[in-house]
């Protein structure tokens, strides 16, 4: 019985999470961790111009990540990019500057683009240090690489709901 209610939970929570639908926003921010898996589906939106503004975290950290350090070089028409390196490099960093960010710029409104195992915990850790409004967006990732990361989710979650409970 415990075993179905892990597995029911492990399916609601990382593999089929309810995710938000993308609109209007002051910026699209593509959290670290994926490489083009999050960067692809965020430049589909701002092609359909859903922000002015395009932002991309821990490049810094991925030497290999080269269309998003294309980006962070260069820039894009079209839209603009901003780039950080998240301190510390997590999950509660990226949120931090997320809200950091939002303040220096006054967003009143976020699209997060990020795996779709990903998209329960990154909400709530996003949602303790930034108070705007918040939509949160699912990727799509390989079976294989969705069942690794279910494991590392839920110690995270164990983490963040426990020792790590604020911003």
């Amino acid at each position: 019985m415990l075993a179905l209610a892990w597995l029911i939970a492990t399916g609601v929570l990382f593999v089929w999470p309810s995710t938000d639908s993308p609109g209007r926003a002051d910026a699209v921010v593509v959290l670290s961790g994926g490489r083009d898996r999050r960067l692809d589906p965020a430049l589909r939106l701002m092609r359909q111009h859903v922000a002015p503004l395009l932002v991309i975290s821990g490049t810094g950290f991925d030497p290999k990540w080269k269309k998003a350090r294309a980006l962070c070089a260069h820039g894009s028409q079209g839209f603009r990019v901003v780039c950080f390196d998240p301190q510390p490099y997590s999950t509660r960093g990226e949120a931090r500057g997320i809200a950091r960010l939002a303040r220096q710029h006054g967003w009143r409104t976020v699209d997060v683009v990020t795996s779709r195992y990903h998209v329960f915990r990154a909400g709530i850790v996003i949602r303790r240090c930034y108070h705007g409004k918040l939509a949160m967006v699912g990727t799509h990732t390989s079976a294989g690489t969705t069942a690794v990361a279910v494991f590392s989710e839920w110690a995270k979650l164990l983490v963040q709901l426990t020792a790590e409970r604020s911003c």
